[in-house]
């Protein structure tokens, strides 16, 4: 699982060198590498059995919204092996989309990390601390025992 974030650079070709932590569960697959795409600002990057889980459920998804969705997520989606020094090379126009110039904060979310330009990553935050005060919010994560 993933888990944690940290803030780290994109070189000028655009690679980001994978945290040892992350690598772990990288490396647990049968290929070293990752399936980005992009949604709510950001990157999302799945191991390649996850992606594939995914792929499974979308195929089940038959409304017109679903359609869309399929659309953009899975023809935004591009496979990233691992080179030799624990990087991935991402895609020019993921980037474009995420905002991302150089400063990026990796965030663990269980079964992906999440890849945000660290300027949208401090307002997803600000904004996060504001919905963690409403009522409904409370409760529905003291629903789960937090």
């Amino acid at each position: 699982m993933f888990r944690s974030s940290s803030c780290h650079t994109i070189d000028d070709k655009g690679r980001l060198i994978i945290p040892a932590r992350f690598r772990k569960v990288l490396k647990a697959e049968d290929d070293y590498g990752i399936v980005v795409s992009c949604k709510d600002g950001c990157i999302f990057a799945f191991t390649f059995t996850e992606w594939k889980a995914i792929e499974d459920r979308l195929k089940t998804a038959k409304t017109s919204a679903m359609q869309k969705f399929k659309r953009f997520f899975l023809g935004n989606a591009c496979p990233l092996t691992c080179d030799k020094q624990d990087r991935v090379l991402i895609p020019q126009n993921l980037r474009t989309y995420a905002g991302i110039n150089k400063e990026v904060v990796l965030v663990g979310v269980l079964d992906r990390f999440e890849i945000w330009a660290k300027e949208k990553w401090e307002q997803e935050q600000k904004a996060m601390e504001q919905e963690l005060e409403r009522e409904e919010v409370r409760e529905e994560i003291a629903s789960i025992g937090l």
